[in-house]
Parts: structure tokens; sequence; C-alpha cells
């Protein structure tokens, strides 16, 4: 068990470094001070491949790291706390919703819920955050580009995730009991 638990230490510290990387290299300013990237796919796919504590811990870090690192310092704290609720809330769900079959491969519908959860809470934590900091219109603003975001997840999740599941080493992580 020691051993399994050192694996995945590793695996998020991993998700949480490919996560900043794949915010910070290909990204698309969006309307305020936002930005379209590859991440939040990351984000989605750590909670399921990790589990939801072990993966709000990398989607949250990695997050912040790249808002840190590419100079979005200011939205630095608010990310740590949205993409880790929203990693945790994906995880959650995708792991109740498999715990019933016992399958450890790629299934549609659990995916997608979670996938809808995780959307659902990085655009509305990132819109009380922009209300309370910019005012009512910059929030609304700034909805469309994290919903485009959001397609932008699920499809990079959507395809990573059938091939991720399908190898070994994920299979034992991200179905193991978490303390």
């Amino acid at each position: 068990m020691r051993r399994m638990g050192t694996k995945k230490i590793v695996y998020s510290a991993l998700m949480a470094s490919l996560i900043a990387v794949a915010t910070m290299v290909i990204h698309i300013p969006s309307a305020f001070h936002g930005y379209i990237h590859l991440g939040d796919g990351l984000v989605l796919m750590s909670s399921i491949l990790l589990g939801p504590l072990a993966g709000s811990a990398a989607a949250g870090v990695g997050s912040m790291m790249a808002d840190l690192l590419s100079g979005y310092a200011f939205y630095a704290p608010i990310t740590l706390i949205v993409k880790a609720l929203a990693a945790m809330g994906a995880g959650l769900l995708y792991k109740k919703l498999t715990r019933k079959s016992g399958s450890t491969t790629f299934r549609l519908f659990p995916f997608l819920s979670a996938g809808m959860i995780c959307s659902g809470i990085v655009t509305g934590g990132y819109f009380l955050f922009e209300l309370v900091v910019y005012g009512k219109s910059a929030a609304l603003l700034n909805i469309p580009p994290n919903l485009v975001q959001n397609v932008f997840s699920l499809i990079t999740a959507g395809t990573l995730l059938p091939f991720l599941l399908s190898r070994k080493e994920f299979k034992d992580l991200s179905f193991q009991k978490e303390r």
C-alpha cells in the first residue's frame, strides 16, 4: 500500500505539471481577462485518473502555477480554489457513477456528467469572482468564453481518457481507495 501511495503522489505532481504546461503553452485570450487553453481538460482528467482528493490537489496547484507563471497572478488564489473544487466535484460524481458497475474502462455517461459538474463549478466560480471584482457586465461578458473553454475541456479529456483508462498503470491508480 505504501508503494501505491508514493506512486499516486508522483502521478499527482506529474499531472499538476502537465496541467500548468497545457494551460500556458497554447492559450487564446478571451473577452476580458481569461483565456482558452487545454489545461482544463487535464483538470477533469486528473479527477478521474487520480480520484477526487489527489485529482483536486493536482488540478488546483497546476492551474494556480500556470496563472502565476503566465502573468495572471491576481487570479491565482481563486484559480486554486475553483479548479480544486471543480476536480473534487467531478471526481466524486465519476467515482459514484462508476462504483456500481466496478468497470475501470471509459464510460461516456459518467464522464459527461462529471464534465458538466466540473464545467459548472469553473464557470460559476469565475463568474462570482468577476462579479465581485469587475462588476456584472464584465462577469456576464466572460460566460461565453468560459463555456467555449468547457467544450474544449470535454473534447480534450474525452479524447485522451479512453486510452489512459485502458492502461494498467492508471486502472490501478484511479480506482484505488483514497484515505
